[in-house]
């Protein structure tokens, strides 16, 4: 990829620079807005989305009721996918309780 003489410039400008990771970034996202804009305008970006919402479901309600065995089911097999090992119950001991 080639950059433009205005790009080169800048990065010229930038490692003169006292803080340049800081500008990196903002210039890495001055160079990344007019890519984000013309595709926020894109007729695909919002078919596609539309398309996703079409097909989006409830996934813990079925029969306009709350399925909580469906919930429970998914937090223990999310749980076992990012390895999370269960902490064991620990009670509360304490002379005096108060809110």
């Amino acid at each position: 990829m080639r950059l433009s003489e205005k790009a080169e410039r800048e990065l010229v400008e930038l490692a003169k620079s006292d803080n340049l990771k800081k500008d990196i970034e903002m210039l890495r996202s001055r160079w990344q807005m007019p890519f984000i804009k013309d595709l926020a305008k894109s007729d695909n970006l919002k078919k596609d989305i539309e398309m996703l919402r079409s097909r989006w479901q409830m996934p813990f309600i079925k029969d306009g009721r709350v399925d909580v065995d469906a919930y429970i089911e998914f937090g223990t097999q999310f749980n076992e996918f990012i390895n999370h090992e269960p902490k064991s119950f620990k009670p509360i001991i304490d002379r005096v309780m108060k809110l």
